[in-house]
Parts: structure tokens; C-alpha cells; sequence
């Protein structure tokens, strides 16, 4: 997704200490997961974040939220014998849910990002060799492709999956879409190399910042994530956030709490005017929403 975020990163590390730690649904019935592209296309853009899935402990309170904050619809499907929703903007399938056991955790629940891979099995056998764990190994989902979940070498969890109806094309996001992803990690030179190695992206220092230990991970030619250090704290986490774009920053911040949600990261300006907050939804899983102004892309200055 190609978008402001993409060539500036508006998080410090106050954020990620914090970051880490009406409901339109369908009946639940057996169905197929939606393909990400209707119709489907060849088109495939390995290293591209393509998908987000939150665990959450508590499905019906999340689906909730999250229709009530972005306008998303929800639609439950019945996979391998188990319930999973998801979440459509505008009639476009954007996020899933599945739940995930009761946890006396913080933060019990947590959304995980998919990256696109040209070839699963492929990749999943790099894994372990680069010091990585496959922790839901490959299964396979006739519209949806094939997909998995790893850890990098740092711990930090990471979904993969291969398409089967293409991948989606780079243009820029919407309010309600995912604009943004960040890897926060103890050695951000380290786990840039496990990316590089397992992805092929390629990786170049982030240069908009003072710190030697910010990275930009392109492929294709376009920035698809970026790679910051944790402060030095016990309780620091490795692990991905994703950011949402929202229309009006402050309106979805009072959504947040009337919805349940805690704002965990008030709003700061960042790059271009634009501004930025991070948020926890009732069950606590923990996104990042931005706002931008006019001309707030680069390419759109005069």
C-alpha cells in the first residue's frame, strides 16, 4: 500500500512502549474466505503486507468495536471447524478475526500482519535455519491462498500468505484501510538482516531520522514496512504495529472510548502536519491511526 507512511515514520519510542504492550454481522454460516481480489488477477507483489488478523479473546466485543470506529461489516465464516470473521469496508474484505482463549495478559488480544510470499513452502523452510520459529504451519484455503504464521529471529510474530487470486494492487489507502506497519525490536540491524535473507527486501537506513538503527525494508521499488528499536526496558516487547488512516483524528479517539477502548499514545504531529495516535480496543489489541492533511504526501506538495 503506498501512502504517506511510506516514506516517514511517525513513531518514537514512547509509542512503542505503549503500542506493545453498531455491528453489521452476518448469521455464521459455512462458507469460503473471500479472495483478496475480485476479479482475480496474476499480479503478485512479494514483501507487500497484504492482510491483518486479530486474535482476540472476546470476538463479538471486537467485531463491535472496530465496525463502530471505522464503519467496517463483519461477515462469520465457519474454516476447519472454527468461527472467523470478517471485515469488509465498502464491501471489500480489509482484516479478520479469530478468537483466541481467555488470557489474564494486559493486552490479551493481538493483530497479526500477513505479508505476501510467491511461494510458502518455499519460504516456510527458510525459517528455521535463519533462527525463526513457524508457529502455525502452512494451510491451505481454495479462495484465499495458503497461508502460515512465524516468528523472526527476535521473537516478533508475522503472518505469511500466498494468494490465490493476486495480491492487491499499490495505491494509495483509504480511511478505515491499513496504511502503515512497523517492527519494533532490540536489534533492529540484526532482524533487518533476517527480512532481507527470508523476504527479499531490501533494506536501507532510514534517513529522516537522527538514529543509526532505523530501517526502511522496500521490494518492488516501494517502502512496505519499517524496522525501530525498543527502549531499553524489561517489559519491552518485540512485535509489529499497524496503522489505520482515519478521516478526523480526534472523532475516532472519542469513538475509542465510548466504544470501550483506551487511547494509549495521545496525539502528536508528525511529519508533513499529519498527526498520529496509538489506541487499545475493548479487548485490547493495539493499533496505530493517523491522519493526514492536505498536501500531506510529498508528491502532493508544492
Amino acid at each position: 500500500m503506498s501512502s504517506f507512511f511510506s516514506s516517514v515514520r511517525p513513531i518514537t519510542l514512547v509509542v512503542l512502549t505503549l503500542a506493545l504492550g453498531g455491528v453489521a454481522a452476518a448469521a455464521d454460516q459455512l462458507a469460503s474466505f473471500p479472495p483478496l481480489i475480485v476479479p482475480a488477477t496474476s499480479e503478485h507483489r512479494p514483501g507487500k503486507f497484504i492482510w491483518a488478523d486479530l486474535f482476540a479473546t472476546d470476538p463479538l466485543a471486537a467485531s463491535a468495536f472496530y465496525c463502530g470506529l471505522f464503519g467496517w461489516t463483519t461477515q462469520v465464516i465457519t474454516q476447519h471447524g472454527k468461527a472467523y470473521t470478517v471485515f469488509s469496508l465498502e464491501g471489500r474484505p480489509v482484516a479478520g478475526l479469530t478468537p483466541r482463549p481467555a488470557s489474564k495478559a494486559p493486552r490479551p488480544s493481538r493483530w497479526i500482519p500477513y505479508l505476501a510470499v510467491a511461494d510458502l513452502s518455499a519460504t516456510l523452510a527458510l525459517i528455521p535455519p535463519a533462527s525463526g520459529q513457524v508457529r502455525a504451519g502452512a494451510r491451505d484455503f481454495p479462495t484465499r491462498g495458503r497461508q502460515a504464521i512465524v516468528a523472526d529471529n527476535e521473537g516478533a510474530t508475522v503472518g505469511l500468505l500466498e494468494s490465490a487470486s493476486g495480491d492487491p494492487a499499490d495505491v494509495d489507502s483509504r480511511p478505515g484501510e491499513w496504511n502503515w506497519f512497523e517492527l519494533y525490536v532490540r536489534n533492529p540491524r540484526v532482524v533487518a538482516g533476517f527480512y532481507h535473507q527470508l523476504f527479499g527486501y531490501d533494506v536501507a537506513p532510514d534517513l529522516r531520522t537522527e538514529r543509526k538503527d532505523d530501517f526502511i525494508l522496500s521490494s518492488g521499488g516501494l517502502a512496505r514496512a519499517g524496522i525501530a528499536p525498543l527502549p531499553a526496558r524489561d517489559d519491552a516487547q518485540s512485535g509489529w504495529l499497524g496503522v489505520i488512516s482515519v478521516t478526523d483524528l480526534d472523532a475516532a479517539l472519542l469513538r475509542t472510548v465510548t466504544l470501550g477502548g483506551e487511547v494509549l499514545l495521545t496525539p502528536r504531529p508528525v511529519a508533513y502536519e499529519s498527526r498520529f495516535a496509538i489506541i487499545a480496543d475493548s479487548t485490547g489489541g493495539s493499533v496505530g491511526l493517523v491522519e493526514y492533511v492536505d498536501h500531506a504526501n510529498p508528491a502532493d506538495r508544492p
